[in-house]
């Protein structure tokens, strides 16, 4: 692969709507990640075909990866160090992007403190160009909001933590 072909990737991945891009053939591997301002920074490896046997690659035929921090924050693993087993956690039922609210806008569904009843609306999360509105199993109140405004979320990772009536 040419250095000018990769630059036409790298063109087109930034002009779209993609946050990661992987491009593997022939021993040649190239992964693409848009940093939080939706540019590139690069770094790069070269990776050796998996058959010995095969000809020898030039150097210059070798593709870099160009690797970036992710687009999206990084979830924080970390629970509260005093967990109480009587709080019931909200969890995401699909991987989307979490809002708290339904446009930038709008006032938050939910705050620490607030109190919430079963079926009542928590948050939206994005997938696909689809809002999906999440609601509250139990009553209860607003304890911890585990994840910022705007941040991917994963299926089934916690989203809140309510403290049951």
């Amino acid at each position: 692969m040419k250095i000018q072909e990769i630059r036409e990737i790298i063109k087109l991945v930034d002009q779209s709507s993609l946050d990661e891009f992987l491009y593997e053939s022939e021993g040649t591997k190239i992964k693409l990640k848009k940093n939080e301002k939706g540019s590139f920074n690069s770094s790069s490896e070269t990776f050796e075909s998996s058959s010995v046997a095969e000809q020898p690659k030039p150097a210059e035929v070798q593709a870099p990866i160009v690797q970036e921090t992710p687009k999206e924050p990084v979830v924080e693993k970390a629970a509260p160090t005093s967990v109480d087993s009587s709080l019931h956690k909200i969890v995401s039922p699909m991987v989307g992007t979490f809002y708290q609210s339904s446009s930038p806008e709008a006032a938050a569904y939910v705050e620490v403190g607030s109190k919430v009843s079963a079926d009542s609306i928590v948050c939206i999360v994005e997938a696909m160009k689809l809002f999906n509105e999440i609601e509250s199993e139990v009553d209860g109140e607003i304890v911890e909001i585990l994840v910022k405004d705007g941040q991917l979320v994963e299926y089934g990772q916690p989203l809140f933590l309510v403290k049951g009536n």
